[in-house]
């Protein structure tokens, strides 16, 4: 399950595999963030709107995974987006 968080000039993209904690499979500001958009709506990727975190995501290098204190946060914006497509996470 693939998750992208943005604010109006920031986007992080997240991996989820149900197994490991979810990674940052792409982030940028301004046109990047942009085309990250772009590219997570024409694929069908959740997007979720929450500043406070898009700021927090953005600090994590790509190809991290994210922080134990971020865990619920993810989390629950995860469990919507499942929600959202029908899907019950495994």
């Amino acid at each position: 399950m693939a998750k992208t968080y943005y604010q109006t000039d920031i986007a992080v993209a997240l991996k989820y595999d149900g197994q490991n904690a979810p990674k940052v499979t792409a982030k940028g500001v301004g046109l990047n963030a942009e085309q990250i958009l772009k590219i997570a709506e024409q694929h069908g990727v959740p997007l979720q709107t929450n500043p406070e975190l898009t700021r927090v995501l953005a600090q994590i290098p790509l190809g991290d995974e994210i922080p134990r204190e971020l865990y619920l946060a993810v989390a629950e914006v995860i469990a919507f987006a499942y929600g959202l497509s029908g899907k019950k996470p495994t």
